[in-house]
Order: C-alpha cells, then structure tokens, then sequence
C-alpha cells in the first residue's frame, strides 16, 4: 500500500503538470469509488469540470486537489491505486481500471485508476470541509512527528509498538513497510508494549520516522508491485530496506537472522540483536 513518501511523491509529480490547467471534461466511470461530503454533489462542478486546479494538498496518506471555484476532490490509493498522469487522454478499455479522468485544456489527462478498489474519491465543498471531515480523525503526518506528542498519545498503552505506529490516528503516513524500517533505525522491538518505552526513546523513534520517511521521498517512493508516479516512473527506495521484506535473511548491520512475526495483522521483521 503506498505510504506517505509515496503519495508525496505522486503529488510532486502531478502538481507541475496539472496546476493552472482547466478541467474542460471529467468523467466518474465508477460511482461506488466515490463518495460526497456535506455540501458536495457528484454533479459536473464538484469534479471540476470548467474549473481550473490551483493548489495540491496531502495530510499522510490521503492527497487532495484544490480548484479556483473552491471545491477539493481528496484521493486515497489505497492497495493498488495510481493517480497518473498523460499527454492525452488515453483510449479505456475494461480492463484498464480506470475509474474516473480529467481532460484538460492542454489536451493532458488525469486519471485515477485502482484494480483492487480499496482506494477511493471523496468530493468536497472546500477544504475546511475536508480537514473537518475526514482529515481531522488522522493523527499528526508522519513529517512532522515528534516524541512527546508520541508518549502523550501511546506512553500508557499496552499495545505493541509496531500496531500503535499502523493507527493513523495517532501517526498519519506511516504503514507497515516505513513502521518496520523506522523501529529498526530507532533500535527498538517492534513487539514491546508502548508502556516500556520511555520518553528518550520516543524521542529516538520520532527522530527515525522523520528520517525514514524523508529517505524513502528522496528515492521517489518504495515500488514493491503496483506503485508508480504520475509520470509512470518506479520508486527506488526498495533497494535501501534493511529489514522490510527480509525476515530470515541476515542483518545488514550485525548479520544476525531477521526475525519475522504478525503483528496488528501484519507481518513485522525486525532485528532480535540490534532492536531491543
């Protein structure tokens, strides 16, 4: 699933090509992808049509585009969700997924396709509206992360550290390949409870969610299967992982065997020996 650096990087991709533009066509192939908030419609002017794009906005794994009229249109990829971008508008097919596209004024395209839909569109009168619906249960992104808001939101709980780190509501941005890469940076296991970590190593930890996450946003991103930016290029900071997707392997830094468990529902890796 595409995480913070990810969808940050799709939005750097696509602000260029799509800011000032005017949507002359839009067009919803799929309904049930897409829901209004309080004030919205799924009428032509809520999907921009006529509008021009002025601004692009993301709150950690959610990404929001801002037209001169007012209106917001936030996507979230989900598993398998692009939102790309083309020269023209490409000829769809059935089997291509793409569930909704903007046409704009330079004969460019926008489009937002998703095989798995477990992604979608969100459609709103403005960007208040936005922030007070949907983006106010996310917790702070993963960018501006810090210690004490950290122990303040988890110190007394008994949740393992690596679930609570997977709660966007405490940690927006942050899913399971970046928790994994950030506990290991941070030196901590991702299966102690969140009471036993103390408020230095909360710190320790919010330090290396930053810096991994800025990392993996230098490499455009992690492509593991289906990520891409709106240009169409792969990310590379899969090649960087020192623990994701390499249980059983040896530790890039004291070549003991990774250690694989699930934890909150996923599979964690995690150095026995250098996360204590």
């Amino acid at each position: 699933m595409p995480e913070l650096p990810e969808v940050e990087t799709v939005r750097r991709t696509l602000e260029p090509r799509i800011l000032g533009r005017r949507v002359v066509a839009a067009k919803l192939r799929r309904r049930d992808i897409c829901e209004t908030l309080p004030g919205a419609s799924l009428g032509a002017a809520d999907l921009f049509e006529g509008a021009a794009i002025s601004a692009t906005y993301r709150h950690g794994k959610q990404l929001a585009i801002e037209a001169d009229n007012g209106r917001v249109i936030c996507i979230h990829l989900g598993m398998s969700g692009v939102l790309s971008w083309s020269t023209a508008l490409p000829k769809f097919t059935v089997r291509d997924h793409a569930h909704a596209w903007w046409h704009l004024d330079d004969d460019s395209a926008m489009v937002f396709a998703d095989p798995r839909r477990f992604g979608g569109v969100w459609l709103s009168p403005d960007m208040a509206t936005l922030r007070r619906e949907r983006w106010a249960e996310l917790g702070i992104d993963g960018l501006l992360v810090y210690g004490r808001a950290l122990h303040q939101a988890l110190g007394q709980s008994a949740r393992s550290v690596k679930a609570a780190l997977l709660d966007q509501g405490v940690v927006a941005g942050v899913g399971n390949i970046y928790a994994d890469e950030s506990l290991f940076a941070a030196g901590i296991a991702p299966t102690r409870a969140c009471l036993t970590v103390s408020e230095a190593e909360w710190e320790r930890l919010a330090a290396s969610i930053r810096q991994v996450l800025g990392d993996a946003l230098d490499g455009g991103g992690s492509t593991l299967r289906d990520y891409r930016d709106a240009n169409g290029q792969q990310g590379t900071h899969q090649l960087r992982h020192a623990v994701y997707g390499r249980g059983g392997e040896a530790c890039l830094t004291c070549r003991s065997m990774l250690q694989r468990a699930t934890l909150g529902q996923r599979t964690t890796v995690w150095c026995a020996t250098c996360q204590r």
